[in-house]
């Protein structure tokens, strides 16, 4: 799930971790009530330090996407249909600014990125 944490983005890493895990429920990859790995588990594995875990916890917690269980843990929260859907567009909308940013840094038109989207989800360019 964390294969795309870049510690050389200027993204915060609790910020990556957290939007990793945001877009993972909401798109329903980790379910209501799943236990995420410990604050120690997390910071082994990705190797960072596990105040970064903890910070990204904590922001998950506060919108609403999991619940700290001291003692016991972290787990993911139900969320409303409505509120994984506009999470889900949110992700959409940042992979398009992703994209739209790397298009422009290599001189690529819109009519040339429309075209390899097209070309993408298999609708033939016009």
């Amino acid at each position: 799930m964390f294969e795309r944490i870049d510690p050389r983005s200027s993204i915060p890493l609790y910020a990556q971790i957290a939007a990793r895990i945001r877009v993972a429920v909401a798109s329903g990859e980790l379910k209501p009530a799943a236990a995420l790995p410990s604050v120690r588990e997390l910071a082994a594995e990705l190797r960072v330090n596990p105040a970064t875990v903890v910070q990204a916890y904590r922001d998950l917690e506060a919108d609403g996407f999991v619940e700290i269980r001291h003692g016991a843990g972290t787990f993911v929260r139900e969320l409303a249909p409505a509120r994984r859907a506009r999470e889900r567009a949110r992700q959409a909308r940042v992979i398009v600014h992703k994209m739209m940013t790397e298009a422009r840094r290599l001189g690529v038109s819109l009519r040339e990125l429309r075209d390899a989207i097209d070309a993408e989800i298999g609708v033939e360019a016009t």
